[in-house]
């Protein structure tokens, strides 16, 4: 039972997160401009702050799609980031952001399983690049760019640099693996393929009787 209320629980988590952020804003802006409004016209009108959210969700958008507004988030992204009270709360806050974005998306590359931090423990790591100059050079390997994320933060981990050769590609998405990070190993997607990844390419039948002489 404990299992399945924590799948559970996290499996709603989000949305209600997100039904609550949207709760927060309208609510924010239905106070601020209705009661504006009521003082002024003598009376409310419903659902102001939902509108008056939604249009400035839609400000914002395309103030950031264009070059001008672009810059100015920008400034205002560094301005943040050195606030010592917000820094860590935004920093935190806008990596899962991006972890979950296009921006993120495209930093993952593919989603891996590597031997660590012995041989016979697995750790679940996201494909960031190739390892290039010096690194490249004083390796003498095709050396793979791992992110290792921590458990249930994302956000925090460690980079380690392994030989491709070590490292085991995974049929999920970057979506599922970062939801399986997130849940501590109780959402695990199935393999799309049916066949065991942690197995060696040269291993055989054992079921088969040996050959006579």
């Amino acid at each position: 039972m404990k299992k399945i209320f924590t799948t559970g629980l996290l499996t709603i988590l989000p949305l209600v997160i997100t039904i609550y952020v949207f709760y927060l804003i309208f609510n924010f802006l239905d106070n601020l401009i209705g009661d504006l409004i009521e003082a002024v016209f003598s009376y409310r009108i419903p659902g102001i702050g939902f509108a008056a959210g939604l249009l400035l969700i839609l400000l914002i958008g395309f103030i950031a799609s264009n070059i001008i507004g672009s810059r100015l988030i920008g400034f205002s992204d560094k301005l943040l980031q050195r606030l010592p009270l917000a820094r860590g709360i935004y920093t935190s806050a806008r990596q899962i952001i991006d972890a979950f974005t296009v921006q993120g998306k495209n930093a993952f590359q593919k989603v891996v399983l590597l031997e660590y931090p012995r041989k016979g423990l697995y750790v679940l790591g996201f494909v960031t690049g190739s390892s290039k100059g010096e690194i490249q050079d004083k390796t003498h390997a095709d050396t793979l760019n791992i992110f290792i994320p921590t458990t249930p933060n994302p956000t925090s981990g460690m980079l380690i640099l392994a030989p491709r050769q070590e490292v085991i590609e995974l049929n999920m998405t970057i979506e599922e693996g970062m939801k399986v990070i997130i849940s501590g190993g109780l959402f695990s997607p199935p393999n799309s393929n049916n066949v065991n990844l942690l197995e060696t390419p040269d291993q055989t039948d054992q079921s088969q009787p040996p050959e006579s002489s």
